[in-house]
């Protein structure tokens, strides 16, 4: 049985990964924002994978779910030269096992309906999944597989970034959770005040999504994303961090999709 390469583009980072059935053999990752051709793609690519053990010719399909429309055709044009197959596109018309019942269906985000596909699958409904990357997205699946709320807030990123570019005097500052809360200069100031006002965010919403849909304890919480450790080690609100969690749903999503498709 080949391998299968899944790719999130999102709005900072293009993540890529391989899966031998079921498990997770590699991660890398490149920059979204940089503009680039099929051919720079495709022979990045390549390189990437060759420096990770894996042989092209073993990449028998390809998942992509992107949040960033510009740098479809380029990198779609790149598995295609490159790899030797069309890739498959989260979007309408494919199966995803879910069902989304909200006013408009069509403005959920592919990176959102990979993540519900990925918590349902493992964890099972009710579930929040919390997505910590340049926006934070709480999204509800109901305990049958409805995808029935989400909620979308400014990342801990954007925060720091309006802060430091909006404001003449405030550095540009690591996003780390400081020795205290009780800051006595600028960059622990900043740093409290992102990281803490994320862990408050996210202790309230939990809390008020709890409460509106009546689900209450019964509700499991898992978040992945860049800086989902970070707050999941600081709040007992959430109770699983799983990192592979949006790579996780696209291999689900493949399976879903893959049979009549050329291996």
């Amino acid at each position: 049985m080949g391998k299968i390469l899944v790719v999130d583009v999102g709005n900072t980072n293009i993540t890529f990964g391989v899966y031998e059935k079921e498990t997770l053999i590699t991660t890398f990752r490149m920059m979204a924002k940089q503009p680039r051709t099929s051919d720079e793609y495709g022979i990045s690519l390549r390189e990437l994978l060759r420096e990770n053990n894996v042989g092209t010719d073993s990449i028998e399909g390809t998942i992509i779910a992107s949040v960033v429309p510009n740098v479809m055709h380029a990198l779609t044009g790149a598995i295609v030269r490159y790899l030797g197959h069309t890739p498959m596109i989260v979007g309408p018309g494919i199966k995803t096992g879910i069902r989304i019942i909200t006013e408009n269906p069509r403005e959920i985000g592919a990176d959102r309906i990979v993540d519900a596909v990925g918590a349902y699958e493992k964890y099972g409904g009710p579930v929040l999944v919390i997505d910590f990357g340049t926006a934070t997205t709480y999204d509800l699946m109901t305990e049958d597989g409805c995808f029935t709320a989400g909620i979308t807030a400014p990342g801990i990123r954007i925060s720091a970034k309006a802060l430091w570019e909006d404001t003449a005097r405030l550095p540009e500052v690591e996003i780390k959770k400081p020795e205290s809360i009780l800051a006595q200069e600028t960059i622990s100031s900043m740093q409290a005040g992102l990281v803490y006002g994320q862990i408050g965010q996210t202790e309230y919403i939990i809390r008020q999504v709890k409460e509106e849909s009546g689900y209450g304890d019964a509700m499991k919480v898992i978040a992945t994303g860049g800086l989902g450790r970070l707050i999941s080690e600081e709040t007992e609100a959430i109770q699983v961090y799983d990192s592979s969690l949006t790579l996780d749903g696209l291999r689900i999503i493949y399976e879903k999709n893959k049979k009549g498709r050329r291996a």
